[in-house]
């Protein structure tokens, strides 16, 4: 792949790539890494990967290889126990990190499979840990980024937790909406790749409870719903439907 530096002597330099929406050079940027260590960094990246729509990126007790930033698409982590049963631990969508619980045991937890056609760019895990040695300033980035990554799930964990199933629904929409938000696009309107059922599993709800949810939420005008299209009509009385239940 041929590939173009912008040279410059500046802190921030820019760099332009074949792959311009790469979320590990957006870590570059905001550690404002120079233009020898942006390169240093860019050169042991994978750069547009492909997964197909149910392919595995990988599986629970694989030995960790490479950590993964999605460029676009989605992803659903689960776990099963020894029945088989799936339990859906995660969503993981366009700027997310992938393979970040397989650190602490050196072995990916869960099962990640592509929930669409996703595009991922990766580093090696032992490439990243020599850089973060070599680059301060990446190595503060990547902690930060990581200690953000687990607040994210605890908090969603802790607010699901009291709240009736429509209300987990909401938070749910509005989780996703900050960020859709986040990478881009609109708060509003977005496409759910995941279906009833598995958002369910993810909520500890059944589909049929699902489904009434979605179902009144659209009759009450906060939400409309066309099949995996949905859009928020009011952000701000979705949040105080939250809210009111705390």
């Amino acid at each position: 792949m041929n590939k173009l530096h912008a040279v410059t002597s500046s802190p921030a330099a820019p760099l332009f790539l074949d792959c311009p929406d790469c979320g590990f050079m957006a870590w570059g940027r905001r550690a404002r890494l120079s233009a020898r260590e942006t390169r240093m960094f860019d050169e042991r990246i994978e750069h547009g990967r492909l997964k197909k729509h149910h392919e595995f990126l990988h599986r629970a007790g694989a030995p960790l290889g490479t950590l993964y930033i999605i460029t676009s698409g989605f992803l659903k982590t689960s776990i099963s126990d020894n029945n088989g049963h799936e339990q859906i631990t995660g969503f993981s969508m366009p700027g997310d990190v992938v393979g970040m619980e397989a650190i602490a045991t050196g072995k990916y937890q869960c099962n990640t499979i592509a929930m669409e056609d996703t595009s991922l760019c990766g580093i090696a895990f032992a490439a990243l840990e020599q850089l973060n040695r070599d680059i301060p300033a990446l190595q503060q980035h990547f902690h930060q980024t990581l200690g953000a990554e687990i607040t994210r799930d605890h908090d969603m964990m802790l607010v699901l937790g009291a709240m009736r199933a429509e209300e987990r629904v909401a938070v749910f929409l509005l989780n996703l909406s900050r960020r859709f938000a986040a990478c881009g696009h609109s708060a509003t309107c977005f496409h759910m790749p995941m279906n009833r059922q598995e958002i369910g599993n993810y909520l500890g709800l059944t589909l049929e409870t699902v489904s009434r949810a979605f179902s009144h939420l659209a009759s009450s005008g906060l939400i409309v719903v066309n099949n995996k299209e949905v859009e928020i009509g009011n952000l701000a009385d979705l949040q105080q439907l939250v809210r009111q239940s705390r």
